[in-house]
């Protein structure tokens, strides 16, 4: 066998001899790794590595598939670079641009913003990917002098790519290539295209919706979710990019270097307060409006959110009072279970129901009612000697994980109530071809601030965030459609502005700790932005909710 090293395999539980100088896919092959929806990756010390990675001295692996996240991204990029060769090849005069994670899919478009895409394009695109996966092509890793990748990118049309290289400063760049085209991406790729078995396009808007495998049943693809609001609050997001004349990273540290930090800045945080004025101005249009419900998933920003508009409100004449909803807990012995006997208290049944649909009723009614205190340390409700009663001018700001569920407000009558959903639904890309996950904004946001204010480290964070993601999907994703009105609470600049503040705490994340390999994706996703100073940021900025500085209490 020659010359050895050991790797520690974590699928097989087993250290094992392997040639020096093997791949990844040639050291699966030798130790009869089979894992049931095939391999797209593994974790090397724990940091995904794609399959041409090669062994040169002892490590620990773990290979995996697409039921991981890590996995399923691999599996997504690759599907991206298919989609982009079968448009260069069939359209080269097209602008490929994977725009928007929606309705469990990928809403991209071809650069025509005079027509839609047709569905004789979509079926012939859709057509030309499935030859390339039957070809089995094979995804080559290459790397070249920066300068040179940068010039074969701008040659292809590829501006974005070229832009984002430049401002990066890396002397040397990996990039990949499928037959005679060539991609950059900030992740890992398969290792030939006939390990993508599922994929779907079809038309949406004026644009295509690339789908692609669920991750808890890998035989069949994501069910359609209709998010039309959520795809509306997107393109309006665009047209701000629009205004601002950037929506790529690239662009943005174009901007920055050449001194518009400040302007992006101002202008983004203007915009964002004139959709909350407007969205004031709409609420106070409408007497009977009486309840503002507002839910969004974790670090979306609904506690600034909801201040600020209690201060447009106020503008508009209204007097509005926040209740919380954590309050309304009921006592701990009657908190619902988990499978494993623990206490549940993400589940709707957390909350006393009828106690709180009682009280808001008979504040509707005129009548006036005692507030009850939640006493997190006994897990008992107890009454607050505070009392309320609504006057004409009188608004009730709720604010909550729970607040758009219909079971909470059940008896409450529908014209009383406004429901927002508020979320940071991050539209600036990467490049045309890598967009950057809504779900990475909000958790770089909460890395801070439980560092900041909760003395929680980065790995803690990491390691609490799949369950906190698991919450999400089931109480409160399904209702953010039934919103009167959705926000979006991140800002162009703010991954920049988060940068200097989460590397440090990322950095702290030890090597053989599980959480390493998210910790080093962010770290290395962080690196391509050009940080911002602090100092220009309003003290209103929701940004500081997260940041510090805020002239907001919480």
């Amino acid at each position: 066998m020659g010359k050895t090293i050991t790797i520690r395999c974590k699928n097989t539980g087993r250290s094992h001899k392997i040639p020096i100088g093997y791949t990844l896919e040639e050291t699966a092959e030798l130790l009869e790794i089979n894992l049931p929806h095939g391999i797209t990756s593994a974790k090397v010390n724990n940091k995904v590595e794609g399959l041409h990675f090669m062994f040169f001295n002892d490590k620990d692996v773990e290979f995996l598939d697409i039921t991981s996240p890590s996995g399923m991204r691999t599996y997504t990029r690759s599907l991206f670079f298919v989609l982009y060769k079968a448009v260069r090849d069939l359209f080269p005069q097209a602008r490929l641009r994977i725009d928007t994670p929606v309705s469990n899919g990928y809403y991209c478009t071809l650069g025509n913003e005079e027509k839609a895409a047709t569905e004789e394009q979509i079926a012939a695109l859709k057509h030309r990917m499935q030859e390339i996966i039957d070809a089995n092509m094979p995804f080559h890793r290459v790397c070249r002098p920066t300068e040179e990748a940068i010039t074969r990118f701008r040659t292809d049309g590829l501006e974005s790519k070229a832009k984002l290289l430049e401002s990066c400063g890396e002397l040397y760049t990996y990039y990949y290539t499928l037959g005679d085209t060539a991609d950059y991406f900030y992740g890992s790729l398969l290792i030939r295209t006939g390990q993508i078995r599922l994929f779907d396009l079809i038309p949406y808007a004026d644009g295509l919706l690339l789908r692609l495998p669920d991750p808890a049943h890998p035989d069949r693809l994501r069910p359609m979710r209709e998010q039309r609001k959520m795809f509306d609050v997107f393109r309006e997001q665009h047209r701000w990019q629009h205004i601002l004349g950037l929506s790529t990273v690239g662009e943005f540290n174009e901007a920055c270097a050449k001194g518009h930090t400040n302007d992006l800045i101002n202008v983004s945080e203007a915009l964002q307060e004139k959709k909350i004025s407007r969205l004031a101005d709409r609420i106070a249009g409408n007497s009977d409006i009486k309840v503002i419900l507002i839910a969004g998933p974790s670090s979306s920003g609904k506690t600034t959110f909801s201040k600020r508009l209690a201060v447009q409100l106020m503008v508009c004449g209204l007097h509005p009072v926040p209740l919380s909803l954590d309050d309304y807990f009921v006592n701990r012995e009657d908190t619902p279970r988990l499978p494993n006997g623990d206490y549940d208290f993400e589940n709707v049944n957390a909350m006393d129901i009828p106690l709180f649909n009682n009280q808001i009723n008979a504040l509707l009614r005129g009548e006036e009612v005692e507030l009850p205190r939640y006493n997190f340390q006994t897990g008992r409700s107890e009454k607050s000697g505070q009392r309320l009663r609504l006057t004409s001018s009188t608004l009730l700001i709720l604010e909550g994980i729970h607040a758009l569920n219909p079971e909470l407000t059940r008896d409450i009558p529908n014209s009383n109530k406004f429901k927002i959903y508020a979320s940071a639904l991050t539209t600036i890309l990467l490049d045309d071809h890598n967009y950057i996950p809504t779900t990475d904004n909000r958790l770089l946001r909460r890395i801070v601030r439980d560092y900041k204010y909760r003395g929680y480290s980065a790995q803690e964070t990491i390691r609490r965030w799949p369950a906190v993601r698991e919450g999400e999907e089931c109480w409160i994703f399904p209702f953010q459609e039934q919103a009167d009105e959705m926000v979006n609470t991140a800002l162009l600049f703010e991954l920049a502005a988060l940068r200097d503040q989460a590397l440090p705490l990322l950095e702290q994340v030890p090597e053989h700790a599980p959480e390493y390999s998210e910790a080093y994706r962010l770290r290395k996703f962080l690196g391509y932005l050009r940080p911002i100073s602090l100092d220009s940021l309003p003290p209103t900025s929701l940004l500081r909710e997260f940041l510090g500085g805020s002239s907001f209490r919480y």
